[in-house]
């Protein structure tokens, strides 16, 4: 066994291996690119591939030599059609093919006895007696065409077509008469547009111009549409008649005003004057138009009469042709939403800069009767300023107060009070009332409002307006209404107690301040505190002061107010008297304040008598902070900041070496990041660490016994 390559195998038909092996031609690699100096077209390839095509094998033709060689086949032709009816009658094409044949044997009436019987089958074919027609009229069959027309438009009056080929033909024959009266019997039917316009063609071609006249006059009754008109008074303006042509657009003006194409026709008749030279009457025209045409739909008509004003018109008409157009882009807004109140804005805006107060008046009662879909707030806000507009503009341009007076009273009545209100709204018709003086109405409005949906802005505004005047009783009834709706208000109550006090009602003015600390909710307490604690301090009542900042320290330990009370220790003075002369401050009395701010037993006041203070305000401070609420570091270390602060201010009368012994070390550690899913990373904080915690070993047992004291005194409340 030798090159196995070399030797044959069965299963290959005793052929090697290398005789059945696949030779692909080798990569040929072109080396000459210049191109061929006979060059080969596509027409050339296509025309080689044409000439090389072999011939189509056809049927030899068969030659009849004799009359019986025709009639067999004329009978086998024959009894093949009618089998092919017998078995597809309803095939209108094998009907057409079977008559097509016998006429092509000359046979005609034959032809027309198939034409007939497929008439049978199906009359309603209107290519049928098309095709039957065109085989009488082309053999020259006049009369039986006719006969075959006469029956197709009596059977289908509404096959526009038939009646076509029918007055067609009449008219080639010349029987222009004939073609009139078919016309006439078409014309009976109301066919479309298309056919009364074929009826004045065809008048015209013979010059009956009065006659076409008549048929237009007919065809706009017919069809009373835009397009018709307009093409009525073309042919009267084609003709020179320009009476006739501007009273045929007046009729249609007249009919057709309220039309959905109105547009058209406008457009249509001002270019027809402007042709005529009547730039007044098309002027008109156009403003007649914009008037009576929905803004919507009356683009055309805007951009045709700011061409107009452009190249007839004055400054004056053009801004007029302007603001028309700049009008129809706020109609076409509004139209599509009539709820954007921004549109309303701006088209208001628009009619007020032309001045015309009609105009104004109706787009605002246009704009206000778009009442927001739902009643909630949000969607009022942008609404009711178009109340607001509309009263100032009719009390400020239009100068009409009794209007403003309706319209404010109309907006009130349509804000549901029981929902939500507007201050804004109230406040503006008072105000209104009191500039045309009538006092009385202004207070029935803010009474209302008060009654109906009252709110801060309402009694502040009131009460100002009551102040004004000087009418305290009525301030005083206001105030209580006031605190009755809301009397967690600190602001009403620290007014109330300040009109009091501007009216040297000092009594009264602490009354209404105890009654106000002594209400169970406040919205700002703290400034309710502080306007009791200043003043006291205005005037000069210092026990009740301290007693004050006893009694809120009672209520909360809030870092600020120790630091206030301390400042408030700090500055007083030891004299206690009401005068109000200036009363000098001597040394020793500073010494005093400073060591009272402290913590000492110090002679306070003018006769000299003993007070023993039970410990200082910065000490208290402290105490409550080391032993109540260790976890405050931040809060201690500020107070001692402020304390040191206090003493450096104090100068030599200061002594900053009692509290640096006492500040804090700052130190930078690191703790854990809880979150849901456990730890999240570690964060930097600033801790302090005090003097008497660095002398504690045993600080976690401290802390530990703090939180367990703390947590039974909780539960003993509870």
């Amino acid at each position: 066994m030798g090159n196995s390559g070399k030797e044959a195998d069965a299963s290959l038909g005793y052929l090697t291996r290398k005789d059945t092996e696949v030779k692909l031609p080798r990569p040929t690699r072109v080396k000459n690119k210049t191109p061929a100096p006979i060059q080969i077209t596509a027409e050339q390839i296509l025309r080689e591939a044409r000439e090389r095509q072999e011939a189509e094998i056809r049927p030899p033709k068969q030659k009849i030599t004799d009359t019986g060689e025709l009639a067999d086949y004329r009978l086998r032709k024959r009894k093949e059609y009618e089998d092919l009816i017998r078995r597809v009658r309803w095939n209108i094409s094998v009907w057409v093919k079977y008559a097509q044949w016998e006429e092509s044997q000359k046979d005609f009436s034959r032809a027309r006895s198939v034409w007939e019987r497929a008439l049978e089958v199906d009359y309603r074919n209107h290519t049928l007696w098309l095709k039957y027609a065109d085989f009488e009229m082309k053999n020259k069959f006049v009369n039986h065409a006719r006969n075959v027309w006469d029956r197709a438009v009596s059977l289908l009056p509404r096959v526009d077509q038939l009646w076509y080929k029918y007055i067609h033909m009449e008219e080639i024959l010349g029987n222009v008469a004939g073609a009139r009266q078919i016309f006439e019997r078409w014309m009976n039917w109301m066919p479309d547009q298309q056919g009364w316009l074929s009826f004045i063609k065809f008048e015209l071609r013979y010059n009956e111009i009065e006659r076409a006249r008549g048929i237009y006059e007919r065809f706009v009754e017919c069809h009373p549409k835009v397009t018709a008109w307009i093409r009525f008074a073309k042919f009267e303006m084609k003709n020179g008649d320009i009476a006739r042509a501007r009273n045929v657009y007046e009729r249609a003006v007249e009919k057709l005003a309220e039309d959905e194409e109105a547009e058209n026709l406008f457009v249509a008749f001002a270019e027809f004057e402007e042709r005529c030279k009547e730039t007044e009457r098309a002027r008109c025209i156009y403003k007649f138009a914009l008037d009576h045409i929905p803004k919507g739909s009356a683009e055309n008509l805007y951009r045709k009469f700011v061409a107009f004003e452009k190249q007839y018109g004055d400054k004056e008409g053009i801004e007029d042709a302007i603001v028309s157009k700049r009008r129809f882009q706020y109609e076409d807004e509004v139209r599509k939403n009539p709820l954007n109140y921004d549109a309303w804005f701006d088209y208001v805006r628009l009619e007020e800069s032309v001045g015309d107060k009609n105009r104004v008046r109706e787009v605002y009662e246009r704009a206000i009767a778009n009442e927001p879909p739902a009643p909630e707030k949000r969607y009022w806000q942008r609404y009711i300023y178009l109340w607001i507009n509309y009263a100032l503009y009719e009390e400020l341009d239009a100068e009409d107060a009794e209007r403003t007076r309706a319209v404010y009273r109309l907006c009130l009545q349509q804000i549901p009070h029981e929902k939500f209100s507007f201050a804004k709204i109230w406040l503006l018709a008072a105000q209104f009332e009191i500039r045309h003086l009538n006092l009385k109405g202004a207070r029935q409005i803010l009474g209302n409002a008060i009654g109906k949906a009252p709110k801060d802005k309402i009694f502040k505004k009131y009460i100002e307006i009551e102040l004004q005047l000087g009418n305290m009783d009525r301030c005083r009834k206001l105030y209580e209404k006031y605190l009755e709706w809301s009397p967690q208000n600190c602001y009403a109550w620290s007014k109330f107690a300040e009109l009091e006090r501007s009216l040297g009602e000092t009594e009264r003015a602490r009354a209404i301040f105890e009654l106000a600390i002594a209400q169970p909710a406040l919205d700002m307490p703290e400034l309710l505190w502080k306007a009791y604690v200043d003043f006291e301090i205005s005037e000069k009542q210092i026990d009740r002061t301290r007693q004050l900042y006893e009694r809120l320290l009672d209520r909360t330990k809030h870092l600020k107010v120790w630091i206030s009370y301390a400042k408030f220790e700090a500055s007083t003075m030891g004299n206690d008297d009401d005068d109000s002369e200036e009363v000098t401050i001597s040394e020793d009395q500073k010494k005093l304040c400073i060591q009272n701010a402290r913590s000492c037993k110090v002679i306070f006041n003018s006769f000299q008598q003993l007070l023993l203070c039970t410990s200082g305000v910065f000490e208290k401070a402290l105490n409550y902070f080391r032993t109540s609420a260790p976890e405050l570091k931040e809060e201690r270390a500020m107070l001692l900041e402020e304390w040191l602060n206090m003493e450096s201010n104090f100068g030599e009368l200061g002594n900053v070496a009692l509290v640096q012994p006492k500040l804090p070390k700052k130190l930078k550690r690191r703790r854990p990041i809880n979150s849901e899913d456990g730890l999240s990373g570690m964060e930097d904080y600033v801790d302090y660490v005090f003097p008497e915690e660095n002398n504690a070993p045993n600080l976690k047992i401290l802390e530990a016994a703090y939180k367990w004291k703390k947590q039974r005194l909780s539960s003993s409340d509870e």
